[in-house]
């Protein structure tokens, strides 16, 4: 046997210690003491009935969530960038037409996502901090005929909240499938699927909803699941297979569950309690309170003398704001100067809204008049305090 050539290291001889942080960036939020205690519950198996039992009270949650009768209802393990992938690699086959509306980031992603598997991509895209008219996606969807529809509802990049109403009848007019994006808006935002003519629609676990990231909620329709399976090749991901998970997490008709991989366990247990936390607010409850608090953030803004990258209200994400980047200053020492002197973190921009904004997300639990009010005191002492060129 081979002697141990590599020594232990000495950084593992110290104690974790991870500080306790104010996450008002675009995500993720913090965890409530609750909801990181149902996460530290022990450890049980990924196919024990207790477990099956907490990924039903899941599926009833998400459909809560959703506002949602669909069956195929689950939570993928993983990120958002996992369910979007889930969404896409489910639906689409190599030559199928994807048609992808880019108002900042996330459009671009799931893009990149549909071309890497073949897919025929065509995108519209969106002024930066605007949005698109159904007139311009009704000529697109004509135009294009695709299979698939993607469209970002809340678009943490640029802060825009995208209107819905409307999408959902136009894409099943031309016989298209309508994907939404929701991680940054749900729970923060009106949103109905069923209502809404929405046949894919995803999350994520680390925003509103205020559990640690690793689980992606999502839902099918029965048009999205009869596009699924009825096709003629295989999904290019074996992880992310719906035939798989719908099996997994008990929305098949089958009589028993087969494993497919070992589900996060304590990930399940905080995000059962994190939805038992927004069904104890109420949905329109927790739609009211971002609003209200979004309101009150962009009037501090304003009254400092700072302006708001998306400019029609309407179109304002309540969960993510972004705001111009105060000229003569550096948002990167900005951004440092709050994380150093008030142990808050705020981000810049990201994809398409790089050097343009500052985001400051108020999602879940954070999402409240106090906080807004930390943020606004930061955010004076920061442009005090740090340099501002004149030029």
């Amino acid at each position: 046997m081979s002697s141990v050539s590599i020594r232990p290291p000495e950084c593992l001889r110290k104690h974790l210690l991870v500080p306790h942080r104010h996450m008002f960036g675009p995500g993720p939020s913090n965890v409530p003491p609750r909801i990181l205690d149902a996460g530290a519950q022990p450890v049980i198996g990924h196919m024990h009935p207790e477990i099956f039992e907490i990924m039903s009270d899941i599926k009833s949650g998400l459909q809560y969530l959703f506002q949602t009768q669909n069956r195929m209802t689950l939570a993928v393990s993983g990120t958002g960038h996992s369910a979007m992938e889930c969404a896409i690699f489910n639906t689409v086959e190599p030559g199928d037409g994807v048609l992808v509306a880019v108002n900042g980031i996330w459009g671009e992603r799931a893009a990149d996502m549909a071309e890497r598997i073949g897919a025929r991509v065509n995108t519209i895209v969106a002024p930066p901090g605007g949005y698109l008219t159904n007139a311009d996606i009704e000529k697109a969807l004509s135009r294009h005929r695709p299979v698939l529809f993607f469209l970002a509802h809340g678009e943490s990049s640029t802060g825009v909240l995208h209107p819905l109403d409307g999408i959902g009848e136009l894409c099943h007019k031309y016989d298209c499938l309508f994907l939404v994006d929701s991680v940054a808006s749900i729970g923060g935002a009106p949103l109905c699927m069923d209502q809404q003519g929405i046949d894919i629609l995803y999350t994520g676990s680390q925003k509103v909803l205020n559990a640690p990231p690793g689980t992606a909620p999502i839902s099918f329709s029965e048009r999205a699941c009869q596009k699924a399976f009825n096709r003629t090749t295989k999904p290019v991901s074996f992880f992310l297979d719906l035939s798989w998970l719908a099996n997994y997490w008990g929305c098949d008709d089958k009589p028993s569950r087969v494993y497919h991989h070992t589900g996060p366990v304590t990930a399940f247990y905080s995000l059962r309690e994190s939805l038992a936390v927004l069904a104890e607010e109420g949905l329109e409850n927790s739609w009211e309170r971002h609003q209200k608090a979004a309101e009150y953030f962009h009037a501090g803004l304003e009254s400092m003398g700072l302006k708001l990258f998306v400019k029609e209200k309407h179109a304002r994400l309540p969960t993510v704001t972004t705001i111009v980047a105060p000229h003569g200053y550096d948002w990167k020492e900005i951004t440092s100067y709050i994380m150093k002197r008030h142990n808050l973190e705020i981000s810049g921009g990201l994809g398409p809204s790089v050097g343009l904004v500052l985001r400051v997300g108020l999602m879940g639990c954070n999402s409240s008049r106090a906080n807004v009010d930390m943020v606004l005191a930061a955010l004076r002492d920061a442009l005090k305090h740090c340099h501002r060129s004149k030029v």
